[in-house]
């Protein structure tokens, strides 16, 4: 047998396949991500204090963005008609409030009209209010007649100029269009709504720079195991990777528990926060993080954790690599 016909079969023996390296890169992974969590709990006090210190700058945010998903269930469905209720003056008789009304019917510009009398009033704010009994020790009803228009046209500006009109009318001593509510929560959840990316953004920064500082102290403590793999001809790649990963996990399990502060936050908020709302629109049930907020959470936690690791072993391994030159 010739010489080059052995190398060639020595050359055939030793040839790897792709699904190997595949194999051998997933296997490396594999041990990586493990010696990563164990030395993460050979120092579980450290660990927990960092765990814990990026759930709270985590959960923040997150429970802002709960809390705004939770109050926009105060505005109304496209369903919503916006009504204009018309307070008339109490100087009006029966017949006189009669005529009114039905004069509104005749208007082109509203698609609707109902008139509800002073002691219907009354009688709805007895069966609907823990106050109405207070009527009952009056010597007169204190209520006026209200008279609920839909305007045809619900142009806001159409609607406003429509409320002027009305209040001008002799029988209307108050004219209120109760979309105005609406524009002022719209206003008030945009401005949360702006509050709450800005403080995400700002803490996001926060979780980048305590996952960073700790990546750091992990190399520094293991400079001389870095310095001596490096020598013996380890590739930056390697020497990155369990670092990498040690940042990953931070990420999150730090997301993870930010989820469960979250949880508690929105209990601890929510009979309070029903109370104050029944007073308004009535029952209102406080929801918990949405799937979408919830998988933005942790992909988010995972993500920021690899970008500070990687800031912090690229920074670290620049001044190795110049120390060692």
């Amino acid at each position: 047998m010739s010489s080059s016909e052995i190398r060639s079969r020595g050359a055939s023996d030793l040839s790897v396949t792709r699904w190997q390296r595949i194999k051998h890169w997933a296997v490396q992974h594999r041990l990586e991500s493990v010696d990563a969590v164990k030395r993460q709990l050979q120092n579980r006090l450290s660990t927990l204090v960092t765990l814990l210190l990026l759930a709270v700058v985590l959960a923040v945010p997150t429970f802002m963005y709960s809390l705004l998903g939770n109050l926009k269930q105060l505005s109304p469905g496209t369903d919503f008609e916006p009504q204009l209720a018309l307070y008339l003056s109490p100087e009006l008789k029966a017949d006189e409030l009669d005529r009114f009304s039905r004069s509104l019917l005749l208007r082109d510009d509203l698609l609707s009209v109902e008139l509800i009398s002073s002691d219907v009033g009354a009688s709805e704010f007895k069966s609907h209010s823990e106050l109405g009994e207070l009527i009952n020790l009056l010597n007169e009803n204190p209520l006026p007649a209200v008279v609920l228009a839909i305007p045809r046209d619900q142009d806001p500006e159409t609607m406003k100029s429509l409320r002027e009109s009305m209040a001008a009318l002799p029988e209307v001593d108050v004219a209120e269009l109760d979309v105005e509510w609406l524009e002022r929560l719209e206003i008030i959840l945009g401005s949360f709504s702006s509050i709450s990316f800005v403080l995400a953004l700002l803490l996001g920064m926060t979780v980048l720079l305590v996952i960073a500082n700790t990546i750091r102290t992990m190399i520094s403590s293991r400079q001389e195991e870095i310095e001596v793999s490096l020598l013996i001809g380890a590739t930056r790649a390697w020497v990155r990777r369990p670092f990498l990963y040690a940042g990953l996990l931070y990420g999150f399990f730090g997301a993870l528990m930010s989820l469960a502060m979250v949880y508690f936050s929105l209990a601890l908020v929510e009979a309070p926060l029903a109370e104050l709302t029944e007073l308004y629109i009535g029952r209102f049930d406080l929801q918990g993080p949405d799937l979408s907020l919830i998988m933005a959470l942790l992909l988010g936690g995972t993500i920021l954790g690899w970008i500070g690791a990687f800031m912090a072993v690229s920074r670290q391994m620049g001044q190795l690599t110049q120390g060692s030159d």
